[in-house]
């Protein structure tokens, strides 16, 4: 009997650069965002704009996602056996995914701090632990895992108190990035569903240009113009979009030939990426005590919900 070969994505060495540079690349998108409204003239109160930026990066990430596919080598599923049905669901992941939550999250990043959004979207593997529960019998809430998320929820309102201690969360900045952090986690249950029947890789292609197309189209309808900057916002915009497709896309694989829990607990990076990159990127002090206090308790609370996690493959 032949034994098939382990792949090389199974390899520790491998998984734990691959997953460290997936969540360095997520955590570079905070100040990247940002960035890239100076460099693009993105007004503080301007939607519109904010939301055609979103689409295009998005709509480019679908299309690099696509070309990549196209030189995967080996039997791949073609776009035109997918039925109507998972048409539809994939148009109805890429509404949820991609236009609705990043219409939150562009516009919540927009009026808080790239430190203070990449810890507050920190709570979307809290919110994922507490839907599992609600959604499969065999992914109850431990011990420790509940522990983990109390901590996660703390992290968030840690993060919010100023020397003060008074509060400072607005709906519009801080409270649209954990709806955003909500909406991950939520569609990340729906993706799980469609993806037993598509093709991970391309599921991931379609939703992301479907989802970014429509945001764009929306924005458009709003009153906004296409996207212009000079050479180092373009420059700054493709690599917001390939950062889109080659994060999700070794994710993917790595999750594919992985026990869960070994690769989601690299998000505890995201946070701690996005705040260090927050700083030397956009000069924001990130030495503020609400920062201090919040950023260890959610990254230990990341990895006691991830190390709880289930550890079968998935």
């Amino acid at each position: 009997m032949q034994t098939v070969k382990p792949s090389i994505l199974t390899r520790r060495w491998v998984v734990i650069l691959l997953a460290s540079l997936c969540a360095t690349l997520w955590g570079s998108a905070y100040p990247s965002i940002k960035l890239g409204y100076e460099l693009f003239g993105v007004g503080t109160d301007d939607t519109a704009a904010k939301l055609a930026f979103a689409g295009l990066r998005f709509t480019l990430a679908g299309l690099l996602v696509l070309l990549f596919r196209s030189l995967q080598r080996g039997p791949k599923m073609a776009i035109r056996s997918l039925t109507a049905r998972s048409s539809l669901q994939i148009l109805l992941l890429g509404l949820l995914q991609t236009t609705i939550h990043y219409y939150f999250f562009y516009v919540g990043v927009s009026y808080t701090t790239g430190a203070k959004s990449s810890i507050l979207n920190s709570s979307s593997v809290f919110f994922s632990a507490v839907l599992a529960h609600l959604v499969y019998s065999n992914d109850h809430i431990s011990l420790r895992k509940g522990l983990g998320i109390l901590l996660g929820f703390v992290s968030v309102i840690l993060v919010n108190i100023e020397p003060n201690l008074s509060l400072s969360f607005r709906l519009q900045g801080e409270g649209f990035v954990v709806i955003a952090a909500f909406l991950t986690s939520l569609c990340a249950l729906y993706s799980k569903r469609i993806s037993a029947k598509v093709d991970p890789v391309l599921l991931t292609a379609l939703q992301l240009f479907s989802g970014g197309l429509i945001l764009l189209l929306i924005a458009l309808g709003m009153g906004a113009a296409m996207p212009s900057s000079n050479f180092w916002g373009y420059g700054l915009l493709l690599y917001m979009a390939a950062l889109s497709a080659t994060a999700f896309t070794l994710w993917t694989a790595l999750l594919k030939h992985n026990k869960v829990s070994s690769i989601t607990v690299f998000n505890f990076l995201i946070p701690v990426v996005g705040t260090l990159l927050s700083a030397l990127v956009l000069g924001e002090s990130i030495l503020r005590l609400q920062y201090l206090l919040a950023l260890p308790v959610v990254v230990l609370g990341i990895v006691l919900v991830t190390y709880s996690s289930s550890k079968e493959p998935v």
